[in-house]
């Protein structure tokens, strides 16, 4: 084995947060048979912290790869690691690498602006995470006001609401319990009254800064609305 490639904090079936000493293990493991540890914070880099999950929890992979926040949202990725793999890296190294749009002056200077304003406000991290676990929250009592069942799991800025009856999504088998026509119809019922949210039961969910408490009230009371159309289906009403 070469290497293992892994979200820190998966968020491509859904948000599903690590069990305690899972990553620790895998870090363990592939320092023990000479393997790479590869993190993907394309979606956690720079959401929960300046930096990557990895600064949270003070675990260091071989190789990190982040995607267009670091870019203000326009087009562009990024990798880095240990000095050792990345000197084989053309042209200091024999493995060729080049992209269409390696080194956009556009998304450069957008990515440029982005970390500067997310290094110098030292409030933004933790308002965002308040306002998100608040949001989170109100969800959860919404769903239970009209005893439609769901997980909401939420970590940092990030939170994806599960349609499912088990009491807690941990794992991929928990994921696969999620009712897809019940997400149809909540989703379709949010899109009605105007309020885009991922399409996919297994996309996560993204507050950002720029989210006014308007906005998230506003979303709330929406997701109220889309509830309450799902308890009147399963109590036979008609869409």
């Amino acid at each position: 084995i070469a290497a293992v490639i892994v979200e820190p904090v998966p968020a491509n079936m859904g948000l599903v947060l690590p069990q305690p000493g899972f990553l620790e293990g895998l870090r363990a493991i592939t320092e023990q048979n000479q393997a790479l540890l590869i993190f993907d914070e394309v979606i956690t880099g720079f959401r929960a912290c300046y930096g990557g999950y990895q600064n949270l929890i003070d675990i260091t992979p071989d190789l990190t790869t982040l995607g267009k926040i670091i870019g203000g949202g326009l087009p562009v990725g990024a990798y880095g690691g240990r000095r050792e793999i990345m000197s084989r890296v053309a042209p200091a190294g024999d493995v060729y690498q080049a992209g269409t749009l390696s080194g956009n002056p556009l998304a450069m200077a957008a990515g440029s602006m982005t970390l500067e304003i997310l290094r110098e406000d030292p409030h933004l991290y933790a308002h965002l995470a308040e306002n998100t676990q608040n949001f989170a929250e109100k969800i959860r009592q919404e769903a239970q006001k009209y005893h439609v069942p769901v997980v909401v799991n939420q970590f940092a800025s990030l939170l994806t609401i599960f349609f499912t009856e088990k009491e807690q999504v941990n794992q991929y088998a928990d994921v696969l319990t999620v009712d897809g026509e019940k997400f149809r119809q909540f989703h379709q019922n949010l899109l009605n009254c105007g309020v885009y949210f991922p399409p996919s039961p297994f996309e996560v969910a993204f507050l950002s800064a720029a989210h006014t408490p308007d906005d998230i009230n506003a979303t709330l009371s929406t997701i109220s609305v889309a509830f309450e159309r799902l308890h009147e289906l399963s109590s036979g009403g008609d869409l």
